[in-house]
C-alpha cells in the first residue's frame, strides 16, 4: 500500500534529519515526531490546527504605530491617504542560517534582541519566507542560500507570528533559487510527466501548508512559484506551467477552506519594464483560468525601470484583468562597501538611481518613495527583500567554511551538482548585504524605521545628503569650463537646488587641454561639503547616434532616386563596423542612388575633421561613392571605393573650416544592382580653434 503523503514526507525528513547540525536537529525532531504521531493516527485532518492558530494569534504581541509625525535621524516624507493594512512586509527567509552562522542581531538600543520583534517594532507588518523542497544533497549537505526547506520556514513563521506579523509562503517548487534564468524541478520530481508534476505539487503544497497552519504559523498569503516569466518546476510550455499554477491554487484553496482561513494566492513575476510582456502574461493567466488573487512583481529600480512604469503596469493589470498587486521584492544600498568580500549586486557607486545617495537617508528615502508609488497606483504592499541578511563571521575574512556548514552564502559548493551553470561555476557568500537594513555587526540601521514613518513621515534636521558627481568633457585644445553651481541634494527632498561651487584652482590649473587624459578637480560649497568634477579631455563626436546603435534614427535623413529604397538600418554585427547596426545598402535588379546625411548644429567655429567607415563590393567601375560635407554654403568631398567584405574604408576630410555653428555631413552613392556594403561610424571632431 503506497504511504500517505504526509507519511512520505515524514519518513524522507527522517532520513535527512541525522545529517544537520545540533540546533537545526532539535527543531526539525520536534516537528517530524509530531508529524508523524498525526499521520500514523490518521489525524492529519483535525481541527487542532484552527485551534492552534487561534491561540498563537492570541499570544501574538503588538507593537503601537505612531499617530503623527515624529522626530528622527532621517527625513521621510508622510505618504497622503496611506491604509492601515498597506503591507509593509520583509523577506526575512536567511534569518535562521544567518544565526546558526554565529549572526548576532541587536535591537535600536544595542541590546541582543530578536530580530523579529525588532522587524515589528520598526513597523514591518508581513514576513515572506521562501520554501524550497530539498536544497540538500545527497550527503545532506545544504545548497546555501538560507538551506530554506519546510522545517526551516515553519520556525521563522512562528517567531514573525509571535510578534503579530503575518507570513507570506512563496513557494519555488524546486530545490533552490527559482527565477527567470532557472526554474528547475525538484529532484523528486525528475522524470515525471507534466501531469505527475502538477500531482507532485498539488500534495508537497497541501502537505507543508497543512504543517505551518498546525504550528500555529498566521499565513496570510502563499505564493505559487518564483518569478515564474519563462517557466515552473522545470516546465516551460505555457499550458504546462498554467497547469502547475492552476494545482497549486487549488491545494491552497483546499487546505484554507479546512482550516478555515482567509488565505490569498499570488503568482510572482519580474522583468516589469517590460509592460507588453507582463499583460500578456496576466492575459494568460485570465485565458486558461488560474484562480489567484494577487498578482505579484519584482521591482528592484535599479534594473527594472521607472516607478512610472511600475504604476502603469500595476494599474493596468488591476483594472484590466481585476486583480490586486504587490510589489512582492524590492531593495536599495545604504552603502558602497562590501561586509564580506563577496561582491556586492548592487556596487552603490555607478549603479545608483538619479537622486538617491547609497546612504541609510538614501534608503530611506527609496524606500519611502516606492511605498508612495505603489500606494498611489492602488499597489497593496511592498516586501523588501531580505533585509536582515548581513555578513557572517569576520568582515571580509574568509568566511567559506561558515557558508559551506550553514548555507549562509548565496550558494555552497554542494549546489553545483543541481545548479551547475550558476552555483557550479561560483559560489561563496552574500552579495546584498550592502542592502540589508542592519549594518554589518547587526545593528538595525534607521531607514528600517521607514516603515513605522510611512503614513505620517518624520522629520529629522536638514542636511546635505550628497552631490551628484559633475562629469565634464572637454575637445582637445578646447576651452575648459566647469559649471558655477552644482545640484545638491538634501535629506528632505523638497529642498533640492543649485548652489555656488568653488573649484580648487591648483587641480584645474595642472589639467593639460592639449592632449586626452582624465583629471578630477575637487571643490567645496558654501557649507564645506564636498563636490567632485570628473573631468575628459579627448575628442568628441558630434555626430548624433554616428553608429546608428539607437533605434531613433530621426537625426539622419535618408534619399534615394527611384521607387524602392534600397537601404536600411541593419542589425548584423559580421557587417558593422562597432556594434551590431550599420547602414546597409543592397538592389537586386536596380542601380542605386541615395544618399544619408546629418545637420550637426551648436558647434564651435573651429577646425574639425570629419570621417566614416565602409565596406562592400561588387561594384562597377564607373560607380561614384563620396564623403561630403556642407557648411556656409560650401561642400567638401572625398571620393572613396569598398573593396571587399570587411576590408573597412575610413576615407577622410582631415581639415574643414567651420566659422558659423552648424555642418551637414553625409555619404553619397550612385552605384550598379546587385552591389552591396554597408556604412558606420561617423566622427566629426573638432581639432583647433
Amino acid at each position: 500500500m503506497s504511504p500517505t503523503p504526509e507519511k512520505s514526507f515524514a519518513v524522507h525528513s527522517l532520513r535527512r534529519w541525522h545529517k544537520k547540525n545540533a540546533r537545526q536537529r532539535l527543531l526539525s525532531a520536534f516537528l517530524i515526531l509530531c508529524l508523524c504521531g498525526m499521520a500514523l493516527a490518521g489525524c492529519a485532518r483535525t481541527n487542532a490546527g484552527p485551534a492552534a492558530q487561534d491561540q498563537t494569534a492570541d499570544r501574538a504581541v503588538s507593537f503601537p504605530m505612531p499617530d503623527g509625525p515624529v522626530e528622527s535621524d532621517i527625513f521621510v516624507a508622510p505618504v497622503p491617504d496611506l491604509p492601515d493594512d498597506f503591507i509593509r512586509g520583509m523577506d526575512a527567509s536567511s534569518v535562521l542560517a544567518e544565526e546558526n552562522s554565529g549572526v548576532t542581531y541587536y535591537n535600536y538600543e544595542g541590546n541582543e534582541q530578536d530580530v523579529f520583534m525588532t522587524l515589528a517594532q520598526s513597523g514591518v507588518n508581513y514576513i515572506r519566507l521562501r520554501v524550497w523542497n530539498d536544497p540538500y544533497d545527497e550527503n545532506g549537505n545544504g545548497y546555501g542560500g538560507g538551506n530554506n526547506d519546510l522545517p526551516t520556514a515553519i520556525a521563522l513563521g512562528k517567531r514573525a507570528t509571535q510578534y503579530g506579523m503575518k507570513v507570506c509562503i512563496d513557494f519555488h517548487y524546486s530545490d533552490f533559487w527559482a527565477d527567470p534564468k532557472r526554474q528547475h524541478a525538484p529532484k523528486a520530481w525528475e522524470g515525471m510527466s507534466a501531469e505527475e508534476k502538477c500531482d507532485a505539487l498539488s500534495a508537497f503544497t497541501k502537505d507543508s501548508l497543512t504543517q505551518l497552519l498546525d504550528a500555529g504559523v498566521d499565513v496570510g498569503m502563499v505564493q505559487i512559484g518564483n518569478e515564474i516569466n519563462n517557466g515552473m518546476a522545470g516546465e516551460t510550455l505555457l499550458p504546462n506551467v498554467m497547469n502547475l499554477l492552476c494545482a497549486g491554487s487549488d491545494a491552497v484553496r483546499t487546505v484554507a477552506k479546512t482550516y478555515g482561513k482567509d488565505i490569498q494566492i499570488a503568482v510572482h513575476y519580474t522583468d516589469i519594464e517590460e509592460s507588453d510582456k507582463l499583460d500578456k502574461i496576466a492575459y494568460n493567466l485570465q485565458s486558461f483560468g488560474v484562480d489567484y488573487d494577487i498578482f505579484g512583481m519584482s521591482y528592484y529600480p535599479f534594473w527594472h525601470g521607472t516607478m512610472e512604469n511600475m504604476q502603469t503596469v500595476a494599474k493596468n493589470i488591476r483594472e484590466k484583468y481585476g486583480k490586486e498587486v504587490m510589489i512582492a521584492e524590492t531593495s536599495y544600498c545604504y552603502t558602497s562597501e562590501d561586509g564580506d568580500g563577496c561582491g556586492n549586486s548592487v556596487s552603490g557607486t555607478d549603479d545608483l538611481v538619479d537622486g538617491y545617495a547609497a546612504s541609510v537617508q538614501g534608503q530611506a528615502s527609496m524606500i519611502r518613495d516606492i511605498c508612495a508609488a505603489a500606494n498611489e497606483a492602488g499597489v497593496m504592499g511592498v516586501f523588501y527583500w531580505e533585509g536582515a541578511w548581513i555578513p557572517v563571521g569576520k568582515a571580509v575574512a574568509d568566511n567559506s567554511s561558515i557558508w559551506e556548514q550553514y548555507g549562509s552564502g548565496w550558494a555552497s559548493s554542494y549546489a553545483g551538482e543541481y545548479d551547475p551553470e550558476d552555483a557550479g561555476l561560483y559560489y561563496g557568500g552574500c552579495s546584498w548585504d550592502n542592502q540589508a537594513m542592519f549594518d554589518f555587526d547587526g545593528h538595525p540601521l534607521e531607514s528600517l524605521n521607514v516603515f513605522k514613518y510611512l503614513k505620517y513621515g518624520a522629520t529629522a534636521p536638514l542636511s546635505v545628503e550628497y552631490v551628484p558627481d559633475i562629469h565634464v568633457t572637454c575637445d582637445v585644445d578646447g576651452t575648459l569650463s566647469l559649471p558655477e553651481t552644482v545640484d545638491v541634494v538634501y535629506n528632505d527632498p523638497s529642498q533640492n537646488k543649485k548652489a555656488a561651487v568653488v573649484w580648487d584652482e591648483a587641480q584645474l590649473a595642472a589639467i593639460d587641454t592639449k592632449k586626452g587624459g582624465s583629471y578630477d578637480v575637487t571643490g567645496k560649497l558654501e557649507d564645506g561639503s564636498p563636490v567632485l568634477c570628473h573631468v575628459d579631455v579627448k575628442m568628441v563626436n558630434y555626430v548624433l547616434n554616428p553608429g546608428f546603435e539607437d533605434a531613433d534614427t530621426s537625426m539622419w535623413k535618408v534619399t534615394y532616386a527611384g521607387e524602392t529604397n534600397p537601404t536600411d538600418f541593419q542589425v548584423k554585427a559580421d557587417d558593422a563596423y562597432t556594434g551590431e547596426t550599420a547602414f546597409h545598402f543592397w538592389s537586386e535588379n536596380s542601380d542605386m542612388d541615395f544618399s544619408i546625411e546629418q545637420e550637426i548644429t551648436g558647434l564651435t567655429p573651429g577646425t574639425y575633421q570629419l570621417l566614416v567607415y565602409a565596406q562592400g563590393g561588387d561594384m562597377s567601375e564607373d560607380a561614384q561613392l563620396e564623403l561630403y560635407a556642407v557648411t556656409d554654403g560650401k561642400e567638401q568631398t572625398v571620393p572613396f571605393q569598398v573593396t571587399g567584405w570587411a576590408n573597412w574604408q575610413s576615407p577622410t576630410i582631415p581639415a574643414l573650416t567651420i566659422s558659423g555653428d552648424s555642418v551637414t555631413v553625409g555619404v553619397r552613392m550612385k552605384c550598379n544592382a546587385k552591389s552591396w556594403g554597408t556604412v558606420d561610424d561617423f566622427t566629426l571632431n573638432r581639432i583647433s580653434d
